[in-house]
């Protein structure tokens, strides 16, 4: 084909080929440049499945653009019927000839693996599987820049698949043990792939080898590769992790995301060209995801220290006093009582919280075993405890059966064991027996006091007590429908016994939600307040009511009388996971992060599966600029529930302080995307759009989070009047961005006027009086926004709702003042975690 013109393209020679497609060099006739062509080899023209999947590598390179993936052009056809496509030229060789030369020096390693990864880390995130990464389809340039080619075994996710069932695609020596197995892969094959071309380059040789394909499967599904450093000295201990977890066997034990990957990368070649020590970022066997792009040498030395401290594997026994309450199967027959075997499991797990003593998992962490066929191995190691309580409940007529067994979660050993066959009438001496009769077995102390509070029977009506329960599993499911469910399910326990303190307690907790989450009127506080005061007047010894009342007091904008309510909470039930992570988000929102993540950590290891608290961890040490562990959990929290929403913001915040303003928009393009009915979500993806300067898309969120409701531009904790008054004003639409301001700026002085000392309602009343350029009254509220907990100085110096006040004296005098708490409060983190 030398010398032939195909369309306007003039072939010049040859550069390679392969089973998928032959490679030339030629010239654009009409633009005057460089490119390089592909045909499908004549002979495979025939066969209409290598024909598609050419396609389809246009269609998925196409749809990409990086500069670390090869551009292309076009896809075309010849008078004969040969397709082919039209990509960039590139000037430099493959991957493969560099390799063929010898070992790559270590820092070059990096660079190519930084390029290789983001390219990819981009692939992915658009739903592609490249499949045959090796070092033959990366090019690199004669500037040093690495391009991904041949996306030829590309496969959009959720399309459908072009290869024949079980056949394997991609060469063998790079092939993840899933593929050997001509099973459906997905970007975890890429990962697997690319530790094999970081273990090549650094050594030379291949990972898995043989003499022929069979013999290389073998390898890759039974050997594990010699050590890097026995073949090649000065390799840093991390880039030999890096690749270790690459390599794992199992697909979910390598990184799960490129991004994660990429970040370690990062955070090696910081560390390396700053001259710190090559200590491991995690020695954790499960990926994490360690953010990079730090704020200096000293910073990244810093973190990787917190880092190493933070999240090296503790070698503590399992505390043998710790337990957890599984879900009590319901043998009654009936799916409708699966509500009262589900309140007698939460009843006995809150009479053993009760229990200084114990260390009990929440209810948030057992339930998700509702039905599990895990071993009680398996569930004791996921929930770091040594014992397990699983029991059955079968209720007929006036009867009740409940058959409880404590079980050793090390060896499975029955420590305990009891069935009680008795009346519905004693249900509470059921419970408060099995309580303390697991307490004598695990040898736990038992209080006088903490005894009381076991033995006392919350109602004389059972009536009352089954509404009771009833309320609780509707509440338990934070949707609004269901939260006035539970409201008149409360209110029909209060009917049969008007002195029942649990049910006013669950009344005032459904109320506070009514304004809290569902945006009802403020006014809804003040019966929430009154509920559970009610309920504390009527048993001031349980932890209930004084956590619905500390919830309330938050709500208002009281954090003082928050704190004293949850912390009353705590000393009746030491184990009470609400009012544990409650106090954790106050210490957060006062400023106080230390105290924070003492608070957040301890609700985690209560309840493992508190998603929210991985995240509320990593916003904490977010503030106190610690990117290296805020990263891992937001991480963290995203692997375990891709679809908590406040993960997002704080990721894009996070990705805003390293100025990775790209990352930042994806975040918040996902919460525009992912939660399209939530005011908070919206209005949060205005925000970041507003502190990237995209005042385009904040307005288009803005205008969302009022069309969902239009009411809630006279709620004082929300932002949507704010945001699209700000913009209003810029675009010189006066009359109607005033009406806004003046709507939101009235909505939280009147907050104020009744007492509320909340942070962001101070923060927002300053931002409101910076918008309009009163920058006496913007700096007074921002004072004491500081002064009762904002230490996101970052972000206060970024946003554009404060641009008024940035060169003012006062303004950056408080941001000094603010870094200055944050960094004397991270040096007490970092000394408290290595302790």
């Amino acid at each position: 084909m030398i010398g032939q013109t195909i369309s306007h393209y003039k072939i010049l020679e040859k550069l390679g080929g392969g089973g998928m497609g032959v490679v030339y060099k030629a010239e654009d006739t009409k633009l005057k440049r460089l490119v390089a062509l592909k045909f499908l080899p004549p002979e495979l023209t025939r066969e209409e499945e290598a024909k598609e999947r050419f396609i389809h590598e246009a269609q998925a390179a196409a749809a990409l653009d990086h500069p670390n993936i090869c551009d292309i052009h076009e896809i075309g056809e010849t008078e004969e019927g040969q397709l082919f496509i039209v990509m960039a030229y590139y000037a430099g060789e493959t991957l493969k000839k560099q390799v063929a030369r010898g070992k790559l020096q270590v820092a070059e390693v990096i660079d190519i693996a930084l390029q290789v990864a983001q390219g990819l880390a981009k692939a992915h995130e658009h739903g592609m599987t490249h499949r045959d990464i090796k070092p033959a389809n990366i090019m690199v340039t004669n500037d040093g820049v690495a391009k991904i080619v041949d996306f030829g075994l590309a496969k959009l996710a959720g399309q459908i698949g072009l290869t024949k069932a079980g056949t394997t695609l991609g060469t063998a020596a790079y092939m993840s043990p899933e593929q050997t197995h001509g099973q459906e892969v997905d970007h975890r094959a890429d990962i697997w792939a690319f530790g094999v071309v970081l273990y090549e380059m650094l050594t030379g040789q291949l990972p898995f080898k043989g003499e022929y394909e069979q013999a290389i499967i073998y390898s890759i599904l039974n050997e594990t590769p010699q050590p890097i450093a026995s073949l090649r000295a000065n390799v840093p201990t991390e880039l030999e992790r890096i690749v270790g977890l690459c390599l794992a066997k199992k697909a979910t034990d390598r990184y799960q995301r490129m991004t994660a990957l990429l970040a370690d990368l990062q955070a090696l070649k910081q560390t390396l060209e700053y001259g710190t020590s090559q200590r491991s970022l995690a020695a954790s066997a499960r990926p994490r995801r360690k953010l990079a792009y730090l704020y200096g040498a000293g910073v990244v030395v810093l973190a990787l220290l917190v880092w190493y401290f933070l999240l090296r594997p503790k070698t503590t026994p399992i505390d043998r006093k710790s337990i957890a309450v599984l879900p009590f199967n319901n043998l009654s027959g009936k799916q409708e009582d699966e509500y009262f075997s589900d309140g007698i499991t939460e009843d006995i797990l809150t009479q053993l919280s009760k229990i200084a003593d114990l260390r009990v998992i929440s209810r948030t962490s057992v339930m998700q075993y509702k039905g599990t066929k895990k071993s009680i191995r398996t569930i004791g190691k996921e929930l770091d405890v040594a014992t397990i309580l699983e029991g059955s409940v079968r209720r007929a007529e006036n009867q009740v059966r409940i058959v409880a067994q404590l079980i050793d979660a090390r060896n499975d050993e029955h420590l305990w064991a009891e069935t009680y066959d008795q009346e519905f009438t004693q249900i509470f001496a059921i419970q408060s027996d099995v309580a303390e009769k697991i307490a004598a077995a695990l040898e736990a102390k038992l209080s006088p006091a903490e005894k009381a509070r076991i033995e006392n029977n919350p109602t004389a009506s059972l009536t009352a007590y089954e509404y009771y329960l009833r309320g609780r599993d509707y509440y338990y499911r934070y949707k609004k429908q269901d939260n006035e469910s539970a409201i008149a399910l409360f209110q029909n326990a209060l009917e049969f016994d008007p002195h029942y303190a649990l049910a006013w307690a669950g009344l005032g907790d459904a109320y506070a939600q009514r304004y809290g989450r569902f945006f009802f009127p403020v006014a809804w506080l003040d019966s929430a307040i009154t509920a559970s005061q009610k309920a504390i007047a009527l048993d001031p010894n349980a932890a209930e009511g004084f956590k619905a009342l500390g919830t309330a007091y938050v709500y208002k904008g009281l954090p003082r009388k928050g704190f004293e309510a949850f912390q009353q909470a705590v000393e009746r039930n030491p184990n009470y996971y609400p009012a544990i992570a409650n106090l954790g988000l106050n210490y957060l929102g006062s400023g106080a992060l230390v105290e924070a993540l003492r608070w957040q950590k301890r609700a985690v290891a209560i309840n493992p599966a508190a998603i929210n608290h991985y995240a509320y961890i990593g916003e904490s040490y977010r503030r106190l600029d610690m990117p290296l562990p805020a990263g891992h959990y937001f991480e963290k929290a995203i692997e375990l529930q891709p679809d908590y929403d406040e993960t997002y913001f704080f990721l894009a915040l996070l990705y805003l302080a390293q100025g990775r303003n790209e990352q930042a928009r994806e975040q918040a393009e996902k919460m525009a995307v992912l939660f399209p009915d939530d005011i908070r979500m919206t209005e949060g993806a205005g925000q970041i759009y507003g502190l990237m300067g995209n005042f385009a898309a904040a307005k288009s969120c803005y205008q969302r989070a009022l069309q969902i409701d239009a009411a809630v531009t006279t709620t004082p904790r929300s932002l949507g009047a704010i945001g699209l008054g700000h913009i209003l004003l810029k675009e010189g639409q006066q009359s109607q961005a005033h009406a806004l301001l003046d709507s939101a700026l009235s909505a939280r002085l009147k907050a104020i006027e009744t007492g509320s000392a909340d942070e962001e309602i101070f923060y927002y009343t300053a931002a409101i009086y910076a918008i309009r350029n009163n920058k006496a009254e913007a700096c007074k509220w921002l004072q004491k926004a500081v002064a009762v907990g904002s230490r996101d100085y970052r972000t206060m110096e970024r946003d554009p709702w404060f641009e008024n006040l940035r060169g003012e004296n006062r303004f950056q005098e408080m941001m000094a003042q603010v870094k200055a708490q944050v960094d004397e409060m991270r040096r007490r983190v970092e000394k408290m975690e290595k302790e």
